[in-house]
């Protein structure tokens, strides 16, 4: 039930927004006549840029179906995390290019090679790495196990992501000079409905596509012991594709400057010392200050069931692949929803729909933790009823209802208190943040799931089974490591309490942000001094 990383940001650091709009900009029309090739361009860009990010989630599934430890995923969910940094280095990134080559370009080539590469590389020994290689026979079906390399695999993933990451900055400020003025607002259509896709194409149906029980039941006439597609296969094809469309992108695609013809502004640029000062300015902000706090610990009372629900009823006898499809019937509803749900978020106080939502998803994270209780009794000889899929699915829908109410109405809130001068920088920042405080918990729930719980061996109740060794001596005896206290349960219980108490904290803090004059949130008179010195 992990978050899906759609952005409503624009990560141009550079473009500084005119601090004021006349209405003519407000409303002009959208005029698609000879920007449909471009909308493609973007489309399938950021069609690439979901590809590695759905991969990066898929893994922790495998892993769970290799016997990793909670505090293995948790090493691994650190490969999550450079969209929640990304911060650090973007006015980097807008700021050192080669003109000759292009602004955007001198990025986005380079980091999409260099996605590629990775790809190819990593196709060559993710199986060993995961714990399973080929024998030299050839044989696919034929895997010897090997050690689980952890650390390797987060470094790998990190880095896919950063270049993901450092991607995403390049394309959403070439969207801005790529388009009409008149058409910039369609850059965000592309952004989420191609990042969707990508995460589509490299999470649902790569876990699809592996699945031995999956291809023989719908896609194969004669069953066969492996899926159509392996981890392996599926890197390397990707990685090419890679390869070969950066290079028509490079040959085919011309970066055009800014201009007047096509609408666009003359926009104040900040260069990288100034554009630091900006961020530390705008921090330090009394209202940020508060803001900030808010942002980095909301998510926490989600995180229990957000980070270890799924791998919990893996666990209990889930197929990994039905969970993974369980996204498809809900890919209309995330498309429908945020546009629902914005026309309750377009007034003055968008933050009374976040505050509305938080007690279902409190709810249904309870509701959820008893899916996972009953799973085990519903469960048997590996056959899972349909009654039981509709179930999870009625969850994970409303959930997911909960879940983007919360991120229409910041993202709207966002978009309200965002000073126009800076609106590129100020928007990226507070979404960084709120990206953050969604990965923190994550990463330390799932750390804890192994120290919280508690087992014993059957043969040999003083076993506690608490590290490998000891689940080997109750193994060689005859016994085996059951589970007498759920790590899971405990953290569900304590999410919860954080979350009614930080519900009766927060409810005040952000109504009162929400009265506060746009004013408060200005940083427009440091901006101009930045550029006249």
């Amino acid at each position: 039930m992990n978050n899906r990383r759609k952005k409503a940001d624009r990560h141009d650091q550079a473009t500084l927004l005119s601090p004021v709009d006349t209405d003519e900009e407000k409303h002009e029309k959208s005029d698609l006549r000879g920007d449909w090739g471009n909308i493609a361009i973007l489309f399938f860009l950021y069609l690439l840029q979901g590809i590695p990010i759905g991969l990066a989630s898929a893994i922790p599934m495998l892993l769970q179906n290799r016997g990793a430890s909670y505090k293995q995923q948790a090493e691994f969910s650190f490969a999550h995390w450079p969209f929640s940094l990304k911060l650090l280095w973007a006015p980097i990134v807008d700021s050192l290019f080669w003109k000759r080559f292009g602004r955007r370009k001198s990025w986005l080539i380079p980091t999409q090679y260099l996605i590629g590469i990775f790809m190819l590389i990593l196709s060559l020994h993710v199986n060993r790495w995961l714990g399973a290689e080929t024998t030299d026979s050839g044989d696919s079906s034929a895997e010897v196990n090997s050690t689980l390399n952890i650390p390797l695999l987060t470094v790998i993933f990190f880095m896919l992501n950063f270049l993901a990451a450092t991607q995403d900055i390049a394309v959403d400020g070439w969207a801005l000079t790529m388009l009409k003025r008149c058409n910039v607002g369609h850059a965000s259509t592309c952004n989420s409905v191609g990042q969707t896709a990508g995460y589509f194409l490299g999470y649902v149906a790569f876990m699809a596509l592996e699945s031995a029980e999956f291809c023989n039941s719908y896609l194969r006439s004669e069953p066969a012991p492996e899926g159509l597609v392996n981890l392996s296969g599926y890197l390397w094809f990707w990685g090419l594709v890679f390869l070969v469309t950066t290079t028509l992108v490079a040959l085919g695609k011309r970066e055009l400057s800014p201009s007047l013809d096509r609408g666009h502004e003359e926009h104040l640029e900040l260069d990288i010392k100034q554009t630091y000062r900006l961020l530390v300015d705008i921090i330090k902000m009394k209202p940020i200050l508060t803001l900030v706090a808010i942002l980095l610990t909301a998510k926490a009372g989600f995180a229990a069931c957000d980070a270890v629900t799924s791998l919990k009823l893996i666990d209990a006898g889930v197929p990994k692949d039905k969970l993974a499809l369980l996204v498809v019937p809900l890919v209309p509803l995330q498309i429908v929803l945020p546009l629902a749900i914005s026309k309750y978020t377009a007034g003055a106080r968008p933050m009374e729909v976040y505050l509305k939502a938080i007690p279902y998803r409190i709810g249904l994270t309870l509701a959820a933790a008893a899916i996972v209780w009953i799973t085990p009794a519903i469960i048997h000889d590996h056959h899972v009823p349909y009654y039981y899929y509709i179930l999870l699915l009625m969850n994970y829908g409303l959930y997911q209802i909960a879940l983007y109410s919360m991120f229409v109405a910041v993202m709207a809130f966002f978009a309200r208190i965002s000073d126009p001068a800076v609106g590129g920088t100020y928007m990226t920042l507070l979404n960084t943040l709120s990206n953050l405080g969604g990965n923190w918990p994550t990463t330390v729930v799932l750390w804890l799931v192994d120290y919280l719980t508690w087992k014993r061996c059957s043969s040999a109740p003083e076993n506690d089974c608490s590290n490998g060794g000891l689940k080997d001596v109750c193994s060689a005896a005859g016994g085996k490591c059951t589970i007498t206290l759920d790590g899971y349960y405990i953290e569900i219980f304590v999410c919860l309490l954080y979350g009614l108490v930080w519900y009766r904290w927060g409810s005040g803090k952000i109504r009162q942000l929400q009265e506060l004059p746009l004013k408060a949130w200005r940083v427009a008179r440091r901006v101009q001094r930045m550029h006249s010195s």
